[in-house]
């Protein structure tokens, strides 16, 4: 079956007035429809970056149009990057709805105008996302950090938080794995104190309990079957960590992702883990 041709978040930024918080939804996308289940994945195309030493990185992200059914499509006929090698790091598992900004490719200096391919097939149907260098296209390490919300800008002195993961034990399918982010920031933006309510204000504006200040959620981003997080986020950094625990159904190899956010801006961390 053809693919559809998926126009990216920095065109469609391009011709909208002003870019959206969680990235625009797939042209095919109908939202007065929605799935629970049987639905297929939409790869997308968010738009390059320059890299100092002259390359240049294709970031992609997607969007499963399910309301719940998470998807794993191996890397391989059905989850390919062309031209090239099929497997490029590219997701294989996918949770439900939109995720923006997932996938990074880098391409070479003299790249021209060729164009690079994410194909993904499920439930019968193949969806292409086509990443090319057009000047309108481009984007920034900034616009990923906010999500696409650019205010207050590249002067703001905020600076991103620092993520990494302490090594993981050796995983089985019967034995859970803790994980633990280990983070650092500048404590910019200050976090905002709860709202107190005034006097004779309606109750149903109240604090929902959502951490706030620097914080980390977690997501799988490859492997064979659903993990289970015990936190997957957003959940607050204490002395530095954040800690959840992870439980697998089935053995393989998985990628798991840290991302922590200081309420503006986001960065991200991997870590593999390998189930026997």
């Amino acid at each position: 079956m053809m693919g559809a041709r998926v126009v990216s978040w920095a065109a469609y930024a391009a011709m909208a007035a002003g870019a959206i918080a969680q990235g625009p939804p797939p042209p095919t996308y109908i939202p007065q429809t929605k799935f629970t289940t049987g639905q297929n994945v939409v790869p997308s195309f968010e738009g390059w970056l320059r890299n100092p030493d002259g390359t240049f990185t294709m970031v992609f992200g997607y969007f499963n149009r399910n309301l719940k059914e998470e998807l794993a499509i191996p890397a391989g006929p059905d989850n390919k990057i062309e031209p090239g090698e099929m497997d490029r790091g590219q997701p294989t598992y996918f949770l439900p709805r939109r995720q923006a900004w997932v996938f990074r490719v880098q391409v070479p200096k003299d790249w021209g105008q060729k164009e690079l391919v994410w194909t993904l097939t499920s439930h019968g149907r193949t969806e292409k996302a086509y990443a090319q260098l057009l000047p309108v296209e481009e984007i920034t390490e900034r616009i990923i950090m906010t999500r696409g919300n650019l205010n207050p800008g590249d002067d703001d002195p905020n600076k991103p938080p620092s993520v990494s993961i302490a090594p993981v034990e050796a995983a089985r399918v019967d034995t859970p794995v803790t994980l633990t982010a280990l983070v650092s920031d500048d404590g910019l933006p200050k976090p905002r104190p709860p709202a107190k309510p005034r006097p004779g204000a309606q109750s149903n504006n109240v604090d929902t309990g959502r951490p706030r200040g620097l914080t980390v959620s977690w997501m799988e981003y490859r492997g064979p079957a659903k993990v289970t997080f015990d936190a997957a986020g957003p959940a607050a950094v204490t002395d530095g960590k954040a800690a959840t625990t992870a439980h697998f159904t089935e053995p393989g190899t998985y990628v798991l992702r840290a991302i922590a956010n200081d309420g503006q801006l986001s960065t991200r961390a991997d870590v593999t883990v390998t189930v026997k």
